[in-house]
This record gives C-alpha cells, sequence and structure tokens, in this order.
C-alpha cells in the first residue's frame, strides 16, 4: 500500500515563518502608534490589524484541516480499493 507521508517542515522554515509573521505585526502595530490622527482612528486601525490577524490564523487552520481531510479521505478510499482487489480472484471465472 502506498503511504502518504506527512509533511515535515524544516526548523529553518518554521523559524522564517515566525519571524515574518513578528516583523510584520511589529512594523504594522509600530506604523499605527505613530499615526499623526487622533487615538480613535488608531483604535480603529488596530482593531482592524487584530480581526486581520486573527482570521488569517482561522482561515490557515480552515484550510489545513480540509486538505488533511482530504487525504483522510483518499487513504480510506484506496484502502477499499485494495481490499477488493485482494479478495478478487482473477481465476474464477463465475
Amino acid at each position: 500500500m502506498h503511504q502518504l507521508g506527512s509533511q515535515k517542515d524544516s526548523t529553518a522554515w518554521i523559524l522564517q515563518t515566525w519571524a515574518a509573521f513578528i516583523l510584520s505585526v511589529s512594523m504594522t502595530s509600530f506604523g499605527i502608534v505613530n499615526l499623526p490622527v487622533d487615538n480613535w482612528v488608531k483604535g480603529f486601525m488596530s482593531m482592524g490589524l487584530a480581526f486581520s490577524v486573527g482570521s488569517t490564523f482561522t482561515l490557515a487552520k480552515t484550510t489545513r484541516d480540509l486538505h488533511e481531510a482530504k487525504r483522510l479521505t483518499a487513504r480510506i478510499d484506496e484502502a477499499k480499493v485494495e481490499k477488493l482487489l485482494s479478495q478478487h480472484d482473477s481465476l474464477n471465472l463465475k
């Protein structure tokens, strides 16, 4: 049976993604804090940043879960086909 291996990301890739995330949120926050506008505008922009970050995490998790569900369904279907093929006797023509 063909095994679908789990994807393993390297430590360098994980560190790069976290560094990029932290840097982008930090720089955007720094920009919002230093804007020459009223505090309610800064608050509104900060809420937008917070909701954008939260929805990005939710979207990433949902996409990952859908991908894993499809992989599981494919593995189950493959196992069913292999079971049918193993039970089939091609020499028996009844």
